[in-house]
Order: C-alpha cells, then structure tokens, then sequence
C-alpha cells in the first residue's frame, strides 16, 4: 500500500514526544520535598517513619519497612525466609531480572515455572511440578498488576511448607479476593521507581506481619547496626550501636519517603484514571489483530499498572520490533514487559536456561509491547495512542 502525504505524517509533533511511563509529580509534592530539604534531615528519619505508617494502615498490615527499592526488599526478604546456598526458589520467567537476581544473590538458585498464556502470570501447577526437596521458597510476580491466584498459591504453599514472598512492583492497589497485595505471603514487595503509582525515583517497601521478619529486614537495611541514623541522634537514643548482622546499605530516606507521602493520598484517583485509560484502550483495539489483556478476573482488583499488547506477526503483519520503531515514528514511546528471563544470556550461562522450555513466557516475551498508561496522560495523549496502534496495524492490513 502506498501511504498518503497526511497518513506519512506522524501521530504527534517531534517536540511533543510521549515518554512512556512519565510520571506525574504535582506541587505538594515539590512542597513537601522542600520542607523536608529545609528540615535539615534527609537521610532515614521521621519522613521515613510517617510513609512506612501510612503504607502500613494502606495494606492493613502490622509492620512496614521502606527501602531503597523493590529489589532490595525482595533480597532482605529471602535473607528473613533463611534462603541459604543449596536451597532452591521458584519463580516466573515472565519478570524483570531484579526478581531473579535477587535469588541469586541470596546463594539460592532459581528455578521457573512458566507462566499462564492468558493472565501472565505464574502458573500453580507449574509451581507444584517444580516443587523438589530443594525447595524452600515461591517469589511470585503480580505481572502487571494484575493478581496471582493467590488461593491456588498459598494452598501449595502450606501444603509444602514453602515461604511466600510477593513481587508487588505492578501491584500497589491490586486486590484478590478483597485482600490486599503484598498480603498474602510472608512479605510484600513494592517498588516506588519512576513508572509506578507512587514515585520516588527509586525506592520500595517490605510489608509483613511477621515482626521478627520485619526485625531482620529491617537491620540488614542499615548496614546490620541494630540503630538507625534517627534513633542515634534524636536526642534520645545516645550515639551508640552495635553491629550484630553483615548487612547491606538498602535503607529509604527521608527526601523519598517525603515524595511519596502526598502521592499516597492521591493513589485511589490515580488508580481511577489508569482504569478508565485502560478501558479505553479495550474498546478501541477489539476489532484490530493485536491480543490484548483479558478483563480482570472476577472478585479481583486490577492495579492497571501496565497495558500490554501481543504482536503476532502472522495476524498483525510485523513484529513486536517492528511495532516499537513505528510506534516511535509517531513519536509515541513503549515499553516491553518482558524479554522472558531464559532468553538473558546471563541465565543461560549460569544456570542452563532454555526459551523454549518455557513456551508461554518465550512467545509473550518476543511478542509483548507495553502502550503508554499513567495518570499523567490527558485524553488527547490516549486518543494519539489509539490512533498510532490503529494506523500501523491497518497500514500493514492494507498492504
């Protein structure tokens, strides 16, 4: 087919590129961050100690320990889990590498079970086939934001005394069965990186009711001093401490926990408008030959963090890379969500993964693209990414 003068031309002007993920920062937060720069203390302090509450009554859990990211609170939480070299850890192979390299650096080795097609996420009768006396613990991954069966999960779970840590990076509002994400296991793990609900740059929290768990996460987050900064020179605590574990520099601080403190508030109608952008885009791709997510299950609550699409050469006349090129010619940035983690070379090497072992998580991982969805997005920016998705698949059709 050959394109028309107005069809060539591209969806959004070139000083107007769409940053996939760009996150919404709003006064309060800049005044908040401020007064907290003003303050004076801007290590982990009294900020910190106010967002770790406010996050707890949020997930209606009994202890809270914020982090500098996601990855260190899945870390810190294998270490609490007593993960140890020889053990072994199943997880998805549909995630980013932080979930899997964390394993490693606990001395644990990995082992996947594929994920559903539908869902993309981690499959329990997968899980129950990679159960071995190995295995110690299960570090699932609410892919997207949407739930794991987490009923089919933690069923497997006491049936083989297994530990149970959440991967909440896309999940800080997603729900099962009216319970909270992050919940359901031993620990909860949440991300506050750029392209999440709640923003800080970096940073994360671990969540539990386990308050030996949430003891041990805590110390090896300041370097094993059984101290922190606040408690030592509050006027209170004296300058002493001691170290009793060898830990890791993974604590939040204050000018993080200040960013996210206003964000917190407005998470519910943030939530909202990813829903309706997400809506949007069901009904504006039904009748295009790209796959798109399956509605949420039922009694669930979707946290509509990412929108994935599936690009199927076959049906939609070019590939997943292809698909990204265009989507930037029209000055529309994507994400992919993920390359599937045996096809790293990295794990291939180190640990003998093979793609095709896992069919699932290999056809979604060359085939996936992420459109923009944040809270950021006005109407017209998700009109000029329904209209970019739909000029490129029909200009192929056409062809």
């Amino acid at each position: 087919m050959t394109l028309t003068k107005a069809s060539r031309s591209p969806v959004r002007p070139k000083n107007n590129f769409l940053v996939f993920g760009q996150p919404l920062i709003e006064n309060e937060d800049i005044r908040e961050v401020t007064a907290t720069l003003r303050s004076g203390w801007v290590g982990a302090g009294p900020q910190v100690r106010r967002f770790e509450e406010m996050f707890r009554h949020y997930k209606g859990s009994r202890h809270t320990v914020g982090l500098n990211s996601c990855t260190a609170a899945i870390h810190l939480s294998l270490l609490a889990a007593g993960i140890a070299p020889g053990d072994e850890v199943i997880s998805t192979p549909m995630t980013f590498c932080a979930t899997i390299n964390a394993i490693i650096h606990s001395g644990a080795r990995p082992v996947l079970a594929d994920c559903e097609p539908d869902s993309m996420n981690i499959s329990p009768a997968e899980i129950e086939s990679k159960v071995t006396p190995k295995t110690r613990a299960i570090l699932i991954v609410h892919f997207a934001g949407r739930p794991c069966d987490m009923d089919a999960v933690m069923t497997i779970a006491r049936k083989r005394r297994l530990s149970v840590i959440e991967d909440c990076a896309h999940a800080i509002e997603a729900e099962f069965h009216g319970k909270k994400s992050g919940t359901f296991g031993d620990t909860g793990c949440f991300s506050f990186y750029a392209t999440k609900s709640i923003v800080t740059g970096d940073g994360g929290m671990a969540v539990t009711d386990n308050e030996e768990w949430a003891r041990k996460i805590r110390t090896l987050s300041l370097q094993g001093m059984d101290k922190d900064a606040w408690k030592r020179f509050d006027g209170e605590g004296g300058d002493h401490y001691q170290v009793v574990e060898c830990g890791y520099k993974y604590n939040m601080t204050d000018i993080m926990a200040a960013l996210a403190i206003p964000q917190l508030k407005r998470l519910e109608e943030r939530w909202k408008r990813r829903a309706e952008i997400w809506q949007r885009y069901q009904e504006a791709f039904a009748d295009i030959p790209i796959a798109t997510p399956k509605p949420p299950d039922p009694d669930t609550r979707h946290a509509y963090h990412l929108y994935p699409v599936l690009i199927d050469e076959r049906t939609s006349g070019l590939t997943r890379d292809e698909f990204r090129a265009a989507m930037a010619r029209e000055n529309i940035g994507v994400g992919v969500h993920y390359r599937s983690a045996p096809e790293h070379p990295l794990y291939q090497k180190k640990l003998g993964w093979k793609p095709q072992d896992y069919p699932n998580a290999c056809r979604i991982g060359r085939q996936t693209v992420s459109l923009p969805l944040s809270a950021r997005l006005t109407d017209e920016d998700a009109a000029d990414v329904i209209q970019a998705v739909r000029k490129i698949i029909k200009s192929r059709g056409d062809c």
